[in-house]
């Protein structure tokens, strides 16, 4: 496992990650991602990976020579699909690693009518994963009709599906206190990151951020909410500063 270890160390600076997801293209037009390398040449070193589809990292200049990681999602649907939460794997852990990738992301949404699917397309990805070497990243929400995304037991129950799937680091939604996002990472042995979720003010997210970190998250991975911010370079570093462990002191107050 001594290939594993040494791609999540890539990925997870001293056990902690700001991961920078620009795979939304696929999904819908995004409006901060018409130009990939553009976002790459402002956050590299800043964000400690990126997530692309391998399209994207094709038509890069700069993926070849960046500083950050490189993770890339194996999981796409369209909004445009008369299922948009039914995620289909349409790309290979072969094909990640030819394309120079640190690691693999796919994405699930527990409680979703095509949830068993997504679970079984995950594992398979998993153990190709083991056999390469090769981190997993899953994307695990509670998602799908009369589902609360951010209650605290359906947040748990998507995190430990990740972790029976085999990821060895674990996305999913801010359940909105420290006390419930703390029993979200207990239940976890895989490391958990937050989603950033829809464009929030600035100080909301970092607001969010600190509260999970003191939750004890291993980090974040968000993307509207950096690479559409006013400033993207000087946020990201912001958030990173959180991330990583700079002192900073605040009276939390559980919502």
């Amino acid at each position: 496992m001594l290939g594993k270890q040494r791609r999540l160390r890539r990925i997870m600076k001293n056990g902690k990650a700001l991961i920078v997801p620009m795979d939304h293209g696929i999904t819908k037009p995004v409006a901060g991602i018409e130009d990939i390398d553009r976002v790459i040449e402002m956050l590299d070193g800043v964000a400690d990976a990126f997530i692309l589809h391998k399209g994207m990292v094709m038509h890069s200049d700069l993926v070849g020579d960046m500083e950050s990681a490189l993770i890339i999602h194996l999981s796409a649907s369209t909004n445009l699909s008369p299922d948009p939460l039914a995620k289909k794997v349409i790309t290979s852990v072969e094909k990640a690693i030819q394309l120079g990738a640190d690691g693999v992301s796919v994405h699930i949404n527990v409680g979703s009518s095509t949830e068993g699917e997504q679970i079984r397309e995950a594992s398979i990805v998993a153990e190709r994963c083991i056999d390469y070497g090769i981190p997993l990243l899953v994307m695990s929400y509670p998602r799908g009709s009369g589902i609360n995304e951010y209650g605290l037991e359906e947040v748990k129950l998507a995190v430990r599906t990740a972790n029976e799937i085999g990821a060895d680091i674990v996305k999913t939604n801010y359940t909105g206190s420290v006390e419930t996002f703390r029993e979200v990472v207990e239940f976890s042995k895989a490391p958990v990151l937050i989603a950033g979720g829809g464009k929030r003010s600035d100080a909301e997210i970092i607001d969010m951020v600190e509260e999970a970190m003191i939750a004890g998250a291993s980090g974040v991975a968000m993307g509207r909410n950096v690479f559409q911010a006013e400033d993207p370079r000087e946020f990201a570093l912001r958030v990173s500063r959180i991330v990583h462990g700079v002192v900073y002191e605040r009276t939390v107050v559980n919502r």
